[in-house]
């Protein structure tokens, strides 16, 4: 068939007259709704404006054993129990406000996952727990060499305060 040939082009107008006919009565019979005002907000399928979630950005935090600020109050410290490598690893954060003293008025949730390989080896959320010494500690299961990397999400209250992405390299 010539593609090019008046039937060809008579034929692909009428299929795309169909298919916006058949969308515009699909198509609630409700007064239009006003466009969205915000970025974070889209239309539903009954034409309703509904608030949508943005999605969040998580800070670097490159370097182990340097303070990173969660806000203008408190800063953060991580490192590993250990070089990372093959098996288990512990990452721990310890939490400070200004004055350098260690404080735990937060939750943290940690995520770890190959960056490459997005969700392959996602391991869920997992709560950060308290030891003895006031420390949050994460396990992180390294089943394979490569890149890697935690997200991490600091709550006060149950909110969200900090979202934090350290990435390391086995």
């Amino acid at each position: 068939m010539n593609h090019s040939s008046p039937y060809s082009r008579t034929l692909a107008v009428l299929l795309i007259s169909g298919f916006a006919a058949a969308a515009l009565t699909a198509a609630p019979t409700s007064s239009f709704a006003p466009a969205p005002s915000s970025p974070a907000a889209a239309f539903s399928s009954t034409g309703q404006t509904v608030a949508v979630k943005s999605e969040i950005v998580f800070t670097p935090i490159p370097k182990a054993g340097k303070k990173y600020d969660i806000d203008a109050d408190t800063y953060l410290i991580y490192e590993f129990n250990e070089k990372p490598k093959m098996g288990t690893a512990f990452l721990k954060i310890q939490i400070f406000n200004r004055k350098s003293d260690k404080i735990t008025p937060f939750t943290i949730f940690g995520r770890s996952d190959m960056p490459s390989m997005r969700g392959a080896h996602d391991s869920g959320s997992v709560e950060f727990k308290l030891n003895k010494k006031n420390d949050y500690l994460m396990p992180v299961n390294i089943v394979m060499p490569g890149d890697w990397e935690v997200r991490i999400t600091i709550q006060k209250d149950g909110k969200p305060v900090y979202y934090g992405s350290i990435t390391f390299d086995v």
